[in-house]
């Protein structure tokens, strides 16, 4: 996903170039420094251009994982609207699973994008997990042990 495509060569019928580029092309640092795939002698068509470092190790993980985000995001959507019109013991669970995923990836990026250094990261990290874990540790217990949450939110809006 995080890769550029660009026409690097038009050949024509006899794989002469029908665009004669007399200026090389200029590629950012950064761009060029994630450059794997070369083209071959004679080759024609488009060049991939990969931006991360870890181009085959993880891209598949990591773009699975950007789908499930998304799916958790857009099951809430319907989540919420569902445990107004049927609050029951399904939706408070199904409510404090996806609401403490759903901010543990959140929280996870904020660590990701803001802490520096490797420790300090790994640090935060781990705290978010265990909030995360008592969060819904919590939320279970609450939905078990007293009214729920789709109830709760009732009784808080008719205060």
């Amino acid at each position: 996903m995080a890769s550029l495509w660009r026409l690097s060569v038009l050949c024509g019928a006899q794989g002469s170039r029908v665009f004669l580029l007399r200026a090389p092309v200029v590629r950012p640092a950064h761009v060029s420094a994630f450059l794997q795939d070369r083209p071959t002698p004679g080759w024609c068509g488009t060049q991939h251009i990969h931006l991360s470092p870890s181009h085959r190790s993880g891209s598949k993980a990591a773009s699975l994982h950007w789908t499930g985000e998304r799916v958790v995001s857009v099951v809430l959507l319907g989540l919420i609207p569902a445990a107004y019109l049927n609050p029951s013991s399904a939706m408070d669970y199904s409510l404090a699973a996806a609401l403490t995923l759903h901010s543990h990836w959140g929280l996870g990026q904020v660590a990701t994008d803001y802490v520096r250094g490797d420790t300090l990261q790994k640090a935060a990290k781990a705290g978010i997990l265990a909030l995360s874990a008592l969060t819904f540790a919590g939320l279970c217990y609450f939905n078990y042990h007293d009214v729920g949450i789709c109830k709760a939110v009732a009784m808080l809006w008719k205060l």
